[in-house]
């Protein structure tokens, strides 16, 4: 059995790398460690956090990297550097052995801290095209963790492990469909169609979802996380529409998904993560500006799988996914087929093959 650890994620910016740090901070308080989140000033990761009230977690001012050529590049470099001076005194007051990043620019500034500290360092990532960050930070640690295979190649250098990406502990046990799906005030008999687009929205989804709504008809009822910036202006569109519930954020995705008959989701990896190992059929309509285009690679892996549909946004229109909808709701074997195929993309004790890890690397050290 190893020692107790002091350790700290870094995993804030977006849902995409708060969720799966979450996962980790979950199995490594089972296994009895100290552990510490470090999160960014984002409303989404105070909006996230704010259910795990168990869980122990500190902002941080790192921000996402502007455009190089930015009046906002003095701002990122002056709150990269305050990270850097934050961080060396949290790993001092705690008296962290381990230091995980989850990625993104909310991760590299600790995990640059810890190396100077000489501290024990671990990156995850759970795209199929890792991030700038990530590739960047890789070099200041003693591990590298991956949700795809398809990542390994971006990591020659380092000592890699797949192993997966984890989900949080609540989407081990949903509630039954027809429950899920009354407590959104939904039909329990009607099919329901769930979309969002990640954890700030995205407009052109959501105006996409409200057209094939219109098309689709009273058949298909839809679970729709619009985003708290885009919520009002959605709600409008939709009007007194019945079978059409919007929200703006959702703190209750284990009955999102349990709802839920098909999903339309942009394609992050850890939405992925979540679909996989919920074996959930899905239609992905990637994010177009998202860094070097990560999505479409993603999305590209789950089409090639037979688990999802892609529909890149550059192409897509609402007459046409809206026969598709129709087509694999209207076809039973071709849903099971996807649920199939999702399941067999999922790693589910991710969580604890990084925690394996992490207790591996402070002893090799």
């Amino acid at each position: 059995m190893s020692r107790k650890l002091s350790i700290v994620i870094a995993c804030g910016g977006t849902g995409g790398h708060l969720f799966p740090g979450i996962a980790v901070a979950e199995e490594s308080r089972r296994r009895g460690h100290k552990v510490l989140l470090l999160i960014s000033r984002k409303r989404v990761d105070a909006d996230a956090s704010a259910k795990y009230g168990s869980l122990d977690f500190v902002s941080v001012a790192a921000i996402a990297k502007p455009p190089t050529v930015s009046f906002r590049t003095i701002a990122f470099l002056v709150k990269l550097w305050r990270t850097v001076r934050q961080s060396r005194r949290i790993f001092k007051d705690h008296q962290v052995d381990v230091v995980l990043g989850m990625g993104g620019f909310t991760s590299l500034p600790p995990i640059y801290a810890a190396r100077k500290m000489k501290l024990l360092t671990a990156l995850h990532d759970s795209n199929a095209l890792p991030g700038k960050a990530n590739r960047l930070g890789a070099r200041w640690c003693n591990r590298v963790l991956l949700g795809l295979e398809a990542a390994r190649g971006y990591f020659e250098s380092s000592d890699v492990h797949v192993t997966g990406t984890p989900i949080r502990s609540e989407f081990c046990n949903l509630p039954e469909k027809k429950k899920a799906r009354v407590r959104f005030g939904l039909k329990p008999d009607q099919p329901v169609v769930l979309c969002f687009g990640g954890s700030q929205g995205a407009r052109f989804l959501n105006t996409l979802v409200v057209q094939m709504a219109e098309i689709l008809g009273e058949g298909v009822q839809w679970l729709h996380v619009a985003g708290r910036q885009d919520e009002e202006r959605v709600k409008g569109l939709v009007g007194s529409r019945e079978g059409h519930v919007v929200l703006g954020f959702c703190d209750d995705m284990p009955a999102a998904y349990a709802a839920s008959t098909l999903v339309i989701s942009r394609s992050g990896g850890a939405s992925l993560s979540e679909l996989a190992a919920l074996a959930l059929p899905s239609i992905l309509v990637p994010y177009p500006h998202a860094a070097d285009d990560h999505q479409t690679i993603n999305a590209r892996c789950f089409e090639e799988a037979g688990a999802s549909v892609l529909a890149p946004e550059s192409s897509v229109n609402a007459e046409d996914l809206s026969g598709v909808v129709g087509e694999i709701l209207g076809d039973p074997s071709k849903l099971e087929s996807m649920r199939q195929a999702a399941g067999s993309l999922s790693t589910k004790d991710a969580a604890e093959k990084i925690c394996d890890t992490l207790e591996t690397i402070q002893k090799a050290g």
